[in-house]
């Protein structure tokens, strides 16, 4: 710890920084208040040791300057003159202790000991929140797998600018709650946040849903209405769906993302907006630019910062930890049922064409389905999900003929039913409606080795406490 020392008597003043400096503090001196506030100023103290009467600034000054300045200094005040007022006015100021003349050195260092321990504690705390933070940072996004942290590296950058943010991805993969915490977790986040679902108005009624319109501009509007523009000024407009914008529509958002103001339909007023632009799209919005069904002007403003969520097929490292949260959340209760060890296999293997949010609805009909029992099983998987888990993988090639294609379709069949069932025969066989001998056999012709997975534990492992 770095320690000043201020007293006005240099006999006590060097006998002191000498027993401070043997006891492993890097102390130095000052003579006076104001020399001690020059050092202050030159570089960073943990803590100052000053007597409270000296010439010039006393120490009570001393010490609501440094308080003022420095407040993560901590201060220890020394004197002869104790009274309960002074040390009432020093610990209202801010004072760590207050200690009186005469002392010995070792209680000082007793008291820098107590500060030294403080501090630590402090900084573990400190390190813990910012541990901590980083797992729940990004609220209801869920995932730990590295496709997932290449996104949160993303999601921290995109978070700490103001840029407009362009984020791509297949329906159900969380691009509204990625932009809610883009919003949240920024610098607007005391400000509006309005979100506009593009997909769900016409090109008329989209265009009075963000600029507004007065009244009169159109049959029905029988008084003026503000625009989502000017309800989201300061704060973020998050355009959803933003591939399914009309044409007309966006050259006017062109225009308002180059800077310029707009009207309200009907309106010649023009009004400015302060915005931070989020966007997103289910399509590539560069095929549609390819296409002649996007602007490539427009594409490029939106995407200053482009953001891409991967599917949930991407990531199924991320499956066990979606699952145990989603059981957790639709049971209701303190311990969520277990699952069978099938299960965890087929939710593994299953595509999820809608993702996070098929899987959400998937988990909640397993709970339905099981009646409160105390485990889900197979038979609780809705059925789709059961058979496309065994359809999931493509065919590696294109068949030469139909018996081949009749073979490889029953090898990934077969190999997909093992790999549900974590090894098990009987059950792998069972679910594929076959005698085990039968199955057994074919596991024979195609040389297929049956081996148990571990997503159960997986799942055990990752579900939240």
């Amino acid at each position: 710890m770095n320690v000043l020392l201020v007293d006005d008597e240099k006999i006590k003043r060097t006998a002191l920084c000498d027993d401070l400096t043997d006891a492993g503090y890097s102390t130095q001196v000052a003579a006076s208040a104001a020399e001690g506030m020059k050092l202050l100023e030159a570089q960073p103290f943990d803590v100052v040791v000053t007597d409270l009467r000296m010439k010039g600034m006393d120490g009570t000054t001393f010490l609501a300057k440094i308080k003022e300045k420095w407040p993560n200094t901590e201060v220890v005040m020394i004197t002869a003159f104790a009274t309960v007022d002074n040390a009432v006015a020093a610990m209202k100021l801010g004072a760590f202790d207050y200690i009186t003349k005469p002392f010995e050195s070792a209680k000082l260092v007793m008291v820098l000991e107590k500060i030294a321990k403080i501090r630590l504690l402090t900084d573990e705390n400190v390190s813990l929140r910012a541990e901590l933070a980083k797992v729940t940072r990004h609220g209801d996004i869920i995932g730990n797998s590295e496709a997932m942290r290449d996104v949160f590296e993303a999601l921290e950058i995109a978070i700490a600018s103001e840029v407009p943010v362009l984020l791509s991805g297949e329906t159900g993969t969380g691009k509204e709650l990625f932009a809610t915490a883009i919003h949240h977790l920024g610098p607007r986040k005391d400000q509006p946040f309005i979100r506009v679902s593009c997909a769900a108005l016409s090109s008329q009624l989209m265009e009075s849903e963000l600029f507004g319109h007065e009244r009169g501009a159109f049959t029905g509007a029988v008084e003026g209405k503000p625009g989502r523009f000017e309800l989201a000024d300061k704060g973020t407009l998050f355009l959803d769906e933003i591939d399914d914008v009309p044409p007309p529509v966006q050259v006017m958002l062109l225009r308002v993302l180059e800077g310029s103001p707009f009207e309200r339909v009907g309106g010649i007023r023009s009004i400015n907006a302060d915005v931070r632009f989020i966007s997103a799209s289910k399509l590539d919005l560069q095929e549609r630019v390819a296409a002649g069904a996007f602007r490539e002007d427009l594409y490029y403003r939106l995407s200053v910062f482009p953001i891409r969520l991967p599917p949930l097929r991407e990531r199924r490292e991320d499956i066990p930890l979606l699952v145990g949260h989603f059981m957790k959340l639709y049971s209701g209760a303190k311990e969520p049922p277990q699952l069978d060890e099938t299960v965890m296999g087929i939710l593994w293997d299953y595509d999820w064409p809608g993702n996070v949010r098929e899987l959400q609805n998937v988990i909640r009909r397993m709970l339905l389905g099981s009646g409160g029992r105390s485990v889900v099983t197979r038979e609780d998987v809705p059925v789709e999900v059961r058979l496309g888990a065994l359809r999931g993988a493509d065919v590696p090639r294109e068949p030469k003929s139909f018996r081949e294609a009749v073979e490889a379709g029953e090898k990934e069949l077969l190999a997909k039913a093992i790999d549900a069932a974590n090894g098990n025969q009987s059950k792998a066989a069972a679910a594929l409606d076959m005698k085990l001998s039968t199955f057994r056999d074919k596991l024979a012709k195609y040389d297929i080795q049956p081996r148990p997975t571990n997503r159960v534990e997986l799942y055990k492992n990752n579900s939240e406490p």
